[in-house]
């Protein structure tokens, strides 16, 4: 039994010491309620992109919620959806024409797993089969965890989750047994969708794979009219080093999902975006056609009021060069781990970097991943493996003091490997 009431995320109470209490938090700075500072170097579960309480979302905030707070988005609307829907059109490809509110990156996949089989469905076409990377992962509602990896996560749930084709992942090397596998399952032609993390696998260890496969994956699915999702939710909003990790391929997913920095942080809002032609699929005089999907807080004013400030941050202030700036510290840093015994697969993409400590156990559930992140959280440091994975991941107002401190602590804790 624990003192609070708080049932947290991912957290195994019996043997994780008591939550930090967090009090305030700053660019890329917490500060806990007994006064120490903790760098936020993966963003606080890589929502915050340009720093904690950014004063120009933060006072949109402030604006719109003396203006309207909420309202019901089913036969109404407001200025803050409609000009973030706007804003949203101009700034990803112009064949996705239609934006769809919801709430959390779980729900844009969710969402977007509806579209795909709605789509198929109204058009009087028998397309039902989904197709999934191994190793991915998608959110943790119901038909999130049905395309992500099968696992620990989600081992309790199975009875609920349904059956998904899984593509093996494109790792160095091995690229055409997955170009080979996705076009062999999309020739038999009762596909629907193929949904891919772009270019990263996130909580599946941060593995990357190159633009030219992501670009032939999308060539395969368009020559068989199988739908293309991309979730952007980790990769969108500047990660990979381009605003969106599709651009990197010249590749326009049919159905998008994007969250997480979509309000630089501040609040939960997510977007489904998606052709015309998936839209046009539910326009019907037959109300049996409608896209059934909703939530009470669906395109919230007050988030999307966030979410338009911090596309006006990214038109004023200079954060692809901030961007750049950090990709740039990751190499160097990450350089002197290369030809290191104690790590495998030192790999870095935009601001995301990532190594593997060599360990004797070192699945997800190892004792090294808790014992690591005490190691971090002890010398003023929110890192957070995923089992003897590494990954930094920090805002973007982060410094190169900022990262010297991870990475040194990296170089200390790795002595610690059993």
């Amino acid at each position: 039994m624990t003192e609070s009431p708080v049932w947290h995320p991912f957290t195994q109470h019996a043997v994780q010491p008591d939550p930090t209490l967090i009090a305030r938090g700053e660019g890329a700075w917490l500060e806990a309620a007994d006064g120490r500072r903790i760098f936020d170097a993966i963003s606080s579960w890589w929502v915050i992109t340009h720093g904690h309480r950014h004063p120009h979302i933060v006072q949109a905030i402030k604006d719109q919620i003396d203006r309207l707070d909420q309202v019901i988005f089913a036969g109404f609307t407001h200025e803050p959806a409609e000009k973030l829907a706007r804003h949203l059109i101009s700034i990803t490809p112009p064949e996705l024409e239609y934006v769809f509110f919801s709430d959390s990156g779980s729900t844009s996949v969710e969402v977007a797993l509806k579209m795909a089989l709605g789509f198929w469905q109204n058009k009087g076409i028998q397309r039902s089969r989904i197709l999934a990377l191994e190793g991915a992962y998608h959110g943790d509602t119901i038909g999130g965890m049905s395309v992500g990896e099968r696992g620990v996560f989600n081992a309790p749930y199975a009875p609920l989750l349904f059956d998904v084709e899984r593509i093996p992942f494109p790792a160095g090397g091995l690229e055409d047994r997955t170009l080979d596998a996705l076009r062999v399952a999309c020739k038999r032609g009762d596909v629907a969708a193929l949904i891919v993390e772009p270019l990263v696998l996130g909580a599946g260890g941060m593995l990357i794979y190159p633009p030219s496969v992501l670009a032939e994956m999308k060539s395969i699915c368009a020559a068989h009219d199988v739908l293309f999702i991309a979730d952007e939710v980790m990769t969108g909003w500047g990660r990979t080093g381009t605003l969106f990790a599709c651009e990197q391929a010249g590749v326009t997913p049919d159905i998008g999902c994007y969250s997480k920095g979509l309000t630089g942080g501040s609040v939960p809002l997510a977007v489904t975006l998606c052709r015309a032609d998936i839209f046009d699929a539910h326009y019907s005089q037959d109300r049996s056609k409608t896209f059934f999907h909703s939530s009470s807080y669906t395109a919230n004013p007050v988030a999307c009021a966030a979410a338009l400030a911090n596309l006006e941050v990214w038109q004023r202030e200079p954060v692809m060069e901030r961007i750049a700036s950090i990709a740039g510290l990751h190499k160097e840093q990450l350089a002197r781990f290369g030809d290191d015994p104690r790590f495998a697969s030192v790999r870095q993409i935009g601001t995301i970097a990532a190594l593997d400590i060599v360990a004797k156990d070192a699945g997800y559930l190892a004792d090294i991943g808790p014992r690591l992140y005490r190691g971090f959280l002890a010398r003023g440091l929110l890192v957070r493996p995923l089992g003897s994975t590494v990954y930094i991941m920090p805002p973007y107002c982060s410094t190169a003091d900022d990262l010297d401190l991870v990475y040194g602590a990296i170089d200390e804790l790795a002595g610690d490997r059993a």
